[in-house]
């Protein structure tokens, strides 16, 4: 594990090098700022709405700035070569494979507390209200786009940043329509059942109720490690056959 933190490490440098983190987190929270002054809400945001929208705002951050990252780490490192002197140090592919998504992983983590904590200040300024329960939607967000960053790290493994991105945003559309296209019964819902992203939708109890249970984020949290096994262990696969 010692080579896998190493080359995660690498990846998080590597991102704060670049600066997407920061100036994601800028911009969205520029647009935060923006809420209270809907002209559609000329007397003011309910806390709900401005709690509603300040989750799609962190969902559609987080995804950005995860497929900036993810679709281009590895083709970037091939076509630089320097892949082959990570390989040659004796690093199994599979380890650097799941060690370039955990790398991405932390640094939506940071990205998405960074944008969280900024966003209940915001709330604070305008309503006088600590809305502590935006911290379990981006956790929720966290999961949800760490399955699609894996997804989108499979893709890369083999195909160029373009199909990448193409087809981790249909994967992340399939994964929320998934159940209602094929109009499934309300058991599709549930967090065991992998094919379904909608488990990491809990706009609805954070925004307009009292958020979600533990049992409800255990099963989040186990719908995650089930997704993100799955989908690296296919990457890893796949990028063992190619031929470097």
């Amino acid at each position: 594990m010692v080579k896998v933190f190493a080359i995660a490490k690498s990846v998080v440098t590597d991102a704060i090098r670049r600066k997407v983190l920061w100036i994601v987190v800028a911009f969205s929270a520029v647009l935060a700022m923006t809420i209270p002054a809907l002209p559609s809400y000329g007397v003011g945001v309910a806390d709900a709405v401005f709690r509603e929208v300040a989750i799609a705002l962190m969902y559609a951050a987080a995804l950005v700035m995860a497929l900036s990252l993810a679709v281009t780490r590895i083709p970037n490192e091939i076509e630089r070569r320097t892949v082959f002197n990570v390989i040659a140090r004796d690093v199994r592919r599979w380890q650097y494979v799941f060690a370039t998504w955990l790398g991405m992983f932390v640094v939506l983590g940071v990205m998405l507390l960074a944008f969280t904590a900024v966003t209940v200040g915001i709330g604070v300024i305008n309503y006088q209200v600590a809305m502590w329960r935006l911290f379990e939607a981006s956790l929720a967000v966290w999961l949800e786009v760490g399955v699609v960053m894996a997804f989108a790290v499979m893709l890369s493994s083999s195909f160029g940043p373009i199909t990448a991105a193409v087809g981790a945003l249909a994967f992340a559309f399939i994964g929320h329509a998934f159940v209602t296209l094929l109009n499934l019964p309300e058991l599709a819902r549930a967090p065991w059942y992998i094919p379904n992203l909608e488990v990491f939708n809990v706009i609805n109890p954070v925004a307009h109720g009292n958020g979600y249970g533990l049992v409800y984020g255990l099963g989040m949290v186990l719908a995650f490690l089930a997704w993100v096994s799955l989908l690296l262990l296919a990457g890893s696969v796949i990028f063992s056959k190619r031929d470097l």
